[in-house]
């Protein structure tokens, strides 16, 4: 009997996993990836999520696989042009993009250090129900075989197309339709800031990354996504080329290290975070467009509330963990929500002159230059912005 069991390996499911076992459960995670994969995901970690990997010893490890930090940001729109550094939380004031396949087993391993028994290449078929209805463990495929392993606690972190969700029955609570769609690949020897560049129907950003690479991501319309897929390398250069011109020359003459990525389904909602025995944490309960790649840093964030709530009650009064469980569920509403919304914001590639007008206030300024960039990376909201010194220059 464990006092949880995870499921995903990943961003979320792993730190959930390292931050239980620290805090002295029995905890299982399984994974139905090989451990180490690479799965399509854009992989910019803000501050905040930053400064949580500081907290739980593991930026070094990010640091030593040699990706580079992000100290400064470049966003261009319009006649506007916005660069310098975010003031930043808890003293990181970079950001890091370390690949998927860094950064997933850097916390898988951990959380096996801190005693997870882990099971990739494992694939859940089944949640398991005591005589209440209370899920009470799970059931799955594990090479040729079968097998039930029960928990006070099954934790779904799983991703946006969640399998605890679907067994569970998780309604959508808030459902948008989708907005972008996204293409990405990898520039070898490719100098470059945390760069964002937008106009109507297009943005790119470059982002450096690991192995001397830099990402390179063009976002489109969603209603665009049959025509940009037909020719998709062609689309993506020429979205390049006409929203970020300056990094297109960077790249002419050059061969992406990889294959072209790319995805038309960048869901946006939010699914109800918990039930009677399970619990939703990650993309599995909330997922946006990657435009603003807030997804990790908001993982982690909803990771430490529900470790912090659950921690203790594992195992116990199964009415005061539903409490607990309730709480996280508003908490990570209330927490998300803003970002939310201000990421559909950004996914309807539409800069409107209101917005511009406060932009080329905010550019005038290196201290409002820093608040904005907190701004982006989810550090403040956007009221922060709002001081009597952008004030006197709107």
């Amino acid at each position: 009997m464990y006092d949880a069991i995870v499921v995903g390996a990943r961003c979320a499911g792993a730190a959930t996993a390292l931050l239980l076992a620290r805090a002295g459960h029995r905890v299982l995670m399984l994974d139905k990836s090989a451990h180490g994969s690479d799965v399509l995901s854009t992989h910019l970690v803000h501050q905040p999520g930053v400064a949580a990997l500081a907290r739980w010893g593991l930026l070094e490890r990010v640091r030593a696989s040699d990706c580079p930090p992000l100290g400064r940001t470049v966003y261009e729109v319009a006649d506007i042009r916005i660069e310098g550094c975010a003031r930043g939380v808890e003293g990181q004031r970079t950001g890091f993009a370390p690949r998927r396949r860094v950064l997933d087993p850097i916390l898988a391993d951990a959380a096996v250090e801190a005693g997870v028994e882990y099971r990739d290449r494992c694939r859940v078929t089944g949640l398991l129900r005591d005589g209440t209805g209370r899920v009470a463990g799970v059931e799955g495929r594990h090479g040729s075989g079968t097998f039930t392993e029960r928990a006070h606690l099954v934790i779904g972190a799983d991703g946006m197309r969640s399998t605890v969700a679907r067994l569970a029955a998780a309604p959508y609570t808030v459902h948008d339709p989708r907005l972008t769609c996204a293409y990405y690949t990898y520039w070898p020897d490719v100098p470059a800031d945390l760069e964002l560049y937008e106009r109507p129907a297009g943005w790119v950003a470059a982002v450096p990354t690991n192995d001397g690479t830099t990402l390179v991501l063009a976002y489109f319309p969603q209603a665009r996504f049959e025509e940009v897929r037909t020719d998709a390398r062609r689309a993506y250069e020429e979205q390049i080329r006409t929203t970020a011109p300056a990094l297109y020359e960077r790249l002419r003459g050059r061969e992406p290290a990889e294959r072209l990525h790319g995805t038309g389904d960048q869901q946006n909602f939010f699914r109800q975070a918990t039930g009677p025995g399970w619990v939703l944490v990650g993309d599995a309960g909330h997922h946006k467009d990657s435009i603003t790649a807030r997804g990790i840093s908001d993982a982690f964030q909803q990771v430490e509330s529900l470790a912090a709530k659950v921690t203790g009650l594992l195992g116990g009064d199964p009415a005061r963990l539903d409490t607990a469980l309730a709480d996280y569920a508003r908490q990570r509403d209330r927490d998300l929500t803003p970002g939310y919304e201000a990421t559909l914001g950004v996914a309807r590639l539409d800069p409107h002159e209101q917005r511009l007008s406060l932009l080329r206030a905010v550019q005038s300024d290196p201290e409002l230059t820093a608040i904005y960039l907190d701004m982006v990376a989810g550090i403040v909201s956007a009221d922060a912005l709002y001081t009597p010194r952008l004030l006197a220059l709107l």
